[in-house]
C-alpha cells in the first residue's frame, strides 16, 4: 500500500505514542516498579524487561480501553473521574514527554494542511499535554474520549474532526501508532499512516491496513512536503 498524495488535504493525529512519548514514560515508571527485584536482573536488563512488558500490553490494553464504549458506561466512568479530580483523590499527570521533533514537524505542516487531534484519552489529560508543550494552537479541532458517542476504533471522532476542518474524510490522513488508529482511519474512509515511535509494530500496522509506516512521526513532514520515502 502507499499514500495517494494528491488526495491529502488535512491531517488527523493520535496523541499517545504519536506526539507524546508515552511508551518511554511507561517504561521508566515500570522500571521503578521492578526495582525491588533488581537482584534478578543485571546491567540494563530491568529496562529491557520493562520495555518488553509495555509493548506486549498494547493490544489487550486497547481492547480494555474500548470496553466502556462497548458497554455504554463511558459517561459514568468519566463522571467518576471528574469527581476524583475535584475531591483531590486523583491527580492530573504532569511532566509529560514529547517525541523529539514533533513540535517542529507540526509547525511545518500547519503551513500546508489543517490539523486535528483524535485521542481516546480524557480531555483533561490530552489538553494538559498539548498545553505543556504549547501545541494547542496548531490544531483546528481536538476530539477526546467523550467528544462523540463512540471513540476509536469507531470512525465517529474522525468524521467529527473532518467536518470541523471542512475537509472530506476521504481527503484526510489518520496518523497513529496502534492498530486502533489504523482501524479507525480505515473505518472512516481516510488514508492512514502508522508510526513506530509508540506501541505498534510494523507488521501489525501493515496488517491493519496502514497505507504507509514510518519510523517516527516527525518523518511525516519530509514525506509530505519534500516527497521523501522514509520507512
Amino acid at each position: 500500500m502507499s499514500l495517494e498524495f494528491s488526495r491529502i488535504r488535512a491531517l488527523i493525529f493520535d496523541v499517545d505514542g504519536t506526539l507524546r512519548d508515552t511508551d518511554d514514560q511507561m517504561v521508566l515508571t515500570l522500571e521503578k516498579w521492578l526495582w525491588p527485584g533488581r537482584f534478578i536482573f543485571s546491567g540494563r536488563q530491568s529496562r529491557s524487561v520493562a520495555r518488553w512488558l509495555v509493548m506486549k500490553t498494547e493490544t489487550p490494553g486497547n481492547f480494555i480501553f474500548s470496553l466502556p464504549d462497548r458497554f455504554g458506561i463511558d459517561d459514568r466512568l468519566a463522571g467518576l473521574g471528574n469527581w476524583l479530580y475535584r475531591s483531590g483523590l486523583r491527580r492530573p499527570t504532569a511532566n509529560f514527554l514529547i517525541i523529539q521533533g514533533v513540535r517542529e514537524m507540526l509547525a511545518r505542516l500547519q503551513l500546508h494542511y489543517p490539523l486535528s487531534i483524535v485521542s481516546a484519552r480524557d480531555r483533561r489529560t490530552t489538553m494538559a499535554f498539548l498545553d505543556q508543550f504549547e501545541l494547542t494552537p496548531f490544531f483546528q479541532s481536538i476530539a477526546t474520549a467523550r467528544t462523540c458517542r463512540y471513540t476509536k476504533p469507531y470512525p465517529d471522532p474522525l468524521l467529527w474532526a473532518a467536518e470541523r476542518m471542512e475537509v472530506p474524510i476521504e481527503s484526510c490522513v489518520m496518523v497513529g501508532d496502534t492498530t486502533v488508529d489504523i482501524r479507525a482511519g480505515k473505518a472512516a474512509g481516510a488514508q492512514t499512516v502508522g508510526v513506530l515511535c509508540g506501541f505498534g509494530e510494523k507488521r501489525e500496522l501493515e496488517r491493519a491496513g496502514a497505507d504507509l509506516v514510518l519510523t517516527d512521526t516527525p518523518a511525516l513532514a519530509d514525506v509530505l512536503l519534500n516527497g521523501f520515502s522514509i520507512t
